[in-house]
């Protein structure tokens, strides 16, 4: 029985990076035979302060503990066939935990990564421990990696400079038991919805479209939600904001009509993996995105949604989507059928287990 050790930043089933990445194969993983075994760096009480201003102490303690977990986790490694590095072993400092695992214990180590995380980008609440973090670790796992799991092809692309065994591994939607509308009931309004959901570090993306939304509510009523962990700072018209819970996060979700991804066009931007648009295309939600990365990989425009370059595409696009129920349907459908065929966890099972193959 193969034995892997996964690593990763966060505790288990709350980011959605790991849940959406990895999480979701653990079972199918177990079903084919592997030992699986857990290790965050965080644990639970620091993971609910981490993004919270204040709390500098409390921060401060669960980082030292989750290096000494780290530091502990090393005696265990030997007894493992391979090691899946979601991200980072440890979110400051160098790549120690890493080497040891790769040019000490020798073992096969799969490093995971879905973002541009060699380009610094700390939280402005985090802004305290920036200088602490080496973005050059990316480079030196991709090197000591026995694989490479990228996100999509800019980040792959980065990845073959260090390392040639690299594969394309997309986030991926579990559309049967997760992103089903099937699944689920709701309400819907009386009122088209058009909405938007992610954390905190990317609501800035939605305020240069702030003015085109304007136009639109000029001419035609509509509700916009807003699913995040924190309200926005900025107004956008005919605003409900709803506090992100896993818990209802696919009800709430389901309120929408069509569902917007605008992106700045840069190289942090170009490294995300369009999880915004799988969410939305899954549950047969109209996507409505910016030509950025990945994006117009995952959305054919006019076909399974729409992708919009300007301020004036993005005011047509919506207001026809608004006036067209039935669009909204038929787009929908095929969006969901998208991701299914492509971007599902059922889809994507057999390139995953590949990581875990010896050759």
């Amino acid at each position: 029985m193969k034995k892997i050790l996964f690593i990763f930043p966060y505790p288990s089933g709350t980011a959605g990076s790991q849940r959406f990445r990895f999480e979701q194969y653990l079972d199918f993983l177990r079903e084919k035979g592997f030992q699986i075994s857990l290790k965050p760096f965080l644990d639970e009480p620091t993971w609910q302060i981490l993004y919270k201003k204040g709390h500098f102490w409390q921060k401060i303690i669960g980082i030292l503990k989750g290096f000494s977990r780290r530091l502990l986790l090393l005696f265990q490694v030997p007894r493992f066939d391979f090691v899946f590095v979601h991200r980072e072993a440890t979110p400051l400092g160098l790549p120690f935990v890493e080497w040891m695992i790769c040019k000490v214990f020798r073992k096969k180590m799969i490093f995971d990564f879905d973002d541009a995380i060699w380009l610094p980008n700390t939280s402005a609440e985090n802004k305290i421990v920036a200088w602490l973090k080496f973005h050059q670790k990316t480079g030196l796992l991709c090197k000591w990696a026995y694989k490479v799991s990228a996100g999509n092809r800019f980040l792959a692309e980065y990845a073959q400079k260090f390392n040639p065994n690299v594969f394309i591994n997309p986030t991926t939607i579990d559309t049967e038991n997760w992103h089903n509308p099937q699944k689920f009931q709701v309400q819907k309004r009386n009122l088209p919805v058009i909405g938007w959901t992610g954390t905190h570090s990317t609501i800035q993306y939605l305020e240069p479209l702030v003015a085109v939304l304007e136009k639109v509510a000029s001419q035609k009523s509509f509700i916009f939600i807003l699913i995040s962990d924190k309200p926005p700072t900025f107004k956008i018209p005919n605003l409900e904001y709803v506090a992100w819970r896993k818990e209802t996060e696919i009800q709430d979700l389901m309120l929408l009509d069509i569902g917007i991804m605008p992106l700045i066009d840069d190289d942090w931007a170009k490294g995300k993996c369009g999880f915004k648009a799988l969410q939305y295309m899954a549950l047969e939600i109209v996507p409505v995105v910016s030509p950025v990365g990945v994006n117009t990989e995952i959305v054919q425009d006019g076909y399974n949604g729409f992708i919009c370059e300007n301020e004036k595409e993005w005011e047509q696009t919506l207001l026809s989507l608004l006036e067209n129920t039935e669009l909204r349907k038929e787009l929908g459908k095929k969006a969901r059928q998208s991701v299914i065929e492509r971007y599902s966890v059922t889809a994507n099972r057999r390139n995953f287990e590949h990581f875990f193959e010896m050759h």
